[in-house]
């Protein structure tokens, strides 16, 4: 009882400040702000690069618990360093987060989220897609197809020409075609859908990678360094089929092979899917009511 009256008394003695209404106004403001910030970031690379900063977060905090005085003076005197390397590496999307305040639907867009889609990657694409390669394959036409994944591709998505209909393997097979005005560059497909044709990839710098595979298979090679997209890719010179992701590629693959591996990325899709449809939903009824 004693032990109970002193914990109440040590309660007691507490001296909690004084909130106003200014401080219940400032503390609003600057939720609202910070939530909006990490919304924006959501739909960039900037998310994964602040999920590692929190980490490193978290490993100065330990460090400051168990008294680690050497990172500590490591830490804190490479602050400054660090401020300009975060200004340097979030530089596009900070721009990109700036010029999406000046956009209308700014708000609704941004909750929408990339893994918030009308339509699923679902069987029929997987199969449309395998259908696709290996016409191409047995015609020598190349092709690049980057399925896009948890990491948005907006900023290779932004350097194509917009297409954004229901992925069929007869519209595959015509974007390739030679002298076509599309067939130069990737295909970038969200869900079923092909969002976007003529896309340029960044080029792997691996070394590694064999002298016979040529650009086509190098910018696979790089998308898939930088995010986790899994690209097809057709060769031109052979027909033959591979595929690219996290880094690193698998050549002359057969129709179960392509398939199996679809279907993997099918599954981790349906886990994806379904998140905040309703906030999609309600874009699209404010868009036909506003009209």
């Amino acid at each position: 009882m004693d032990t109970f009256s002193g914990f109440l008394s040590i309660i007691g003695s507490i001296e909690l400040p004084q909130i106003g209404v200014a401080d219940i106004v400032q503390i609003a403001i600057l939720a609202v702000v910070l939530y909006y910030v990490l919304v924006l970031v959501r739909n960039t690379r900037t998310w994964f690069l602040i999920r590692g900063i929190i980490v490193i977060l978290v490993f100065y905090a330990v460090a400051v618990v168990f008294e680690l005085n050497t990172i500590l003076f490591i830490v804190r005197h490479g602050l400054s360093v660090l401020v300009m390397a975060m200004v340097i590496v979030f530089q596009p999307e900070l721009r990109k987060a700036l010029e999406q305040l000046g956009q209308r639907n700014m708000i609704f867009n941004v909750l929408a989220g990339p893994g918030s889609r009308d339509d699923a990657f679902d069987q029929r694409t997987v199969e449309e897609l395998v259908r696709a390669s290996f016409a191409l394959g047995r015609t020598r036409t190349g092709a690049l197809i980057v399925i896009e994944q948890t990491v948005p591709l907006l900023e290779y998505i932004e350097t194509g020409i917009e297409v954004d209909a229901k992925l069929t393997s007869q519209l595959l097979i015509n974007i390739f075609e030679h002298n076509t005005p599309l067939h130069d560059g990737a295909v970038i497909v969200r869900g079923d859908r092909v969002v976007s044709a003529t896309c340029y990839l960044p080029l792997s710098g691996n070394q590694e990678i064999p002298k016979e595979l040529g650009t086509r298979h190098r910018a696979a090679m790089g998308v898939s360094e930088t995010t986790d997209s899994v690209t097809i890719i057709v060769s031109e010179e052979t027909g033959k089929v591979s595929v690219a992701e996290r880094g690193e590629i698998r050549r002359d693959l057969t129709r179960d092979e392509l398939r199996e591996r679809l279907d993997a990325l099918r599954t981790s899709e349906d886990v994806q899917g379904n998140t905040l449809k309703f906030w999609k939903g309600w874009q699209k009824n404010e868009s036909k009511d506003s009209e």
